[in-house]
C-alpha cells in the first residue's frame, strides 16, 4: 500500500497484518484520484470516509492537501494505526472516530463534499449506505457518494445513481448529491 499523490507520494505503509482489512488496490484507486481530481479543488473540500481500515483513502485525501478527512471504522486496530499514521506524518486533517458507520451516519449532521464508502464486501447493508447518505442529506449538491462494491453487485436502483466504474473485481459506484 502506498501513497500516490500529494505531499506524502511514493511513501509506502505496512500496516499490521492482523487488521480486518482488503486496502482498495493502487490502480483502483490511481483511478479514483484521476477522476475526483480533475473535479474538485482539494483543499476546498471536506470529506468523510467509512469503513476507513487502514486508512488508505483518507491518508491519499490528505497528502494531497485537503482539510478535513474524518475517517470512520469500528474496528480498534484500524482506528488505532491511522490515528498513529496521520500523527507521525503530522496530518492533523484527518480525524479518525472508532464507531459503527451506521450509527455515525444518524448521529453526523453537517454534509460532506465528497463520501467514500469501502464496506466488507459481504456486508448485507451495503444497499443500505445510499440510502442513509441521502435520507440525511449528508452529500452537498454538487458533491458525490461513492461505494466500493463487488463488481457483481448492482447498486444502480437508487435515484441518486449515477455510474459504476469497474476495476477487475471491484467496482466504484458514482452517487450524485
Amino acid at each position: 500500500m502506498r501513497i500516490i499523490g500529494g505531499k506524502l507520494k511514493g511513501l509506502r505503509l505496512n500496516p499490521p497484518t492482523n487488521l480486518p482489512v482488503r486496502p482498495t488496490t493502487d490502480l483502483a484507486k490511481e483511478a479514483l484520484f484521476n477522476i475526483l481530481y480533475n473535479q474538485y479543488d482539494f483543499e476546498q473540500i471536506r470529506v468523510l470516509d467509512l469503513f476507513s481500515g487502514t486508512g488508505n483513502i483518507s491518508l491519499e485525501f490528505a497528502s494531497r492537501g485537503v482539510n478535513e478527512v474524518v475517517a470512520v471504522d469500528r474496528d480498534f486496530g484500524c482506528f488505532n494505526y491511522l490515528k498513529t499514521v496521520a500523527k507521525q506524518y503530522q496530518l492533523e486533517s484527518i480525524k479518525p472516530y472508532k464507531a459503527d458507520v451506521f450509527k455515525f451516519l444518524e448521529s453526523e449532521p453537517e454534509p460532506f463534499d465528497l463520501i467514500f464508502a469501502d464496506p466488507p464486501y459481504d456486508l448485507p447493508q451495503i444497499t443500505e449506505i445510499a440510502l442513509k447518505v441521502f435520507e440525511r442529506n449528508l452529500v452537498k449538491p454538487e458533491g458525490y457518494l461513492i461505494v466500493e462494491h463487488p463488481s457483481m453487485k448492482k447498486l444502480d436502483n437508487h435515484p441518486s445513481f449515477k455510474e459504476q466504474r469497474k476495476y477487475g473485481s471491484s467496482s466504484f459506484s458514482f452517487f450524485n448529491g
